[in-house]
């Protein structure tokens, strides 16, 4: 006990000021262009997850380098700001975790997940003192969201790639002819297909109510964008909805 009221004695105030307020409102900048973003293209960790997750690593950087000079003494307690930035690697990495998800063999949240990490790295330098670094890094992320999406369709897609329809529509109409017709003539194979029960629609301006919905799924491959053709099978007359999961396609999260 008394060695440690030595120390005490011995440290010094702990530093707050005008420079830490600047450190910490640059992490919640930088952290809030990423944030708009993923708001602006509708994506999940929108503006506020970002924000405040940038914020937070930046105000515990902050913290590990300022906030015990009152209890630091030499050669008695000494502290190592760098094992925080190793604490908030480890504890992001559990946010990412729980924003990626496996939906019928397909990955969505990966870029969400990596969106938030470096979100947190970039609010840990800037509240580390590296506000240079922290910018590059930022604008790096902007580069890499907005820019690398228009490369990737550039590229040449492969044609045995399997991609995944869903096409739900009222049964007995014929549709599923038209489905398939369409499909084919915009250079796709089919290579399985399924249908279920979907249900019963409601009524409205153009339904039948109590009118049995049908879900065909599909596996099918080409050298075209799936996209193109869910949103080609969109505009079938009486189809309800359709949802693609292109594996040629930039990530769509």
């Amino acid at each position: 006990m008394p060695v440690l009221s030595r120390a005490v004695a011995e440290g010094t105030p702990n530093i707050e000021g005008l420079l830490q307020v600047g450190e910490f409102g640059l992490a919640l900048l930088l952290s809030s262009i990423i944030g708009l973003e993923r708001e602006f293209r509708q994506k999940q960790a929108g503006l506020r997850t970002q924000a405040l997750v940038g914020a937070g690593a930046a105000l515990f950087m902050l913290i590990s380098k300022y906030g015990f000079n009152d209890v630091l003494a030499p050669g008695r307690i000494v502290v190592d700001p760098s094992r925080v930035a190793a604490q908030i690697v480890t504890g992001v990495g559990f946010i990412g975790a729980g924003l990626i998800f496996v939906r019928q063999d397909a990955v969505r949240g990966l870029t969400t997940a990596a969106s938030v990490w470096v979100t947190a790295a970039i609010g840990a330098a800037a509240g580390a003192g590296l506000p240079l670094l922290a910018s590059v890094a930022t604008a790096a992320y902007l580069v890499v969201a907005l820019g690398f999406p228009l490369l990737t369709r550039r590229l040449p897609t492969s044609g045995t790639a399997i991609s995944r329809l869903m096409v739900r529509y009222p049964d007995g109409r014929g549709i599923l002819r038209e489905v398939l017709s369409l499909t084919t003539s915009r250079g796709f194979a089919v290579d399985q297909l399924s249908t279920e029960m979907a249900g019963r629609q409601a009524g409205g301006p153009e339904a039948t109510p109590g009118e049995v919905l049908v879900e065909v799924h599909m596996h099918v491959h080409g050298r075209g964008s799936v996209n193109d053709l869910a949103a080609a099978l969109a505009e079938l007359p009486d189809v309800h909805a359709v949802v693609a999961d292109d594996v040629n396609a930039a990530s769509p999260d």
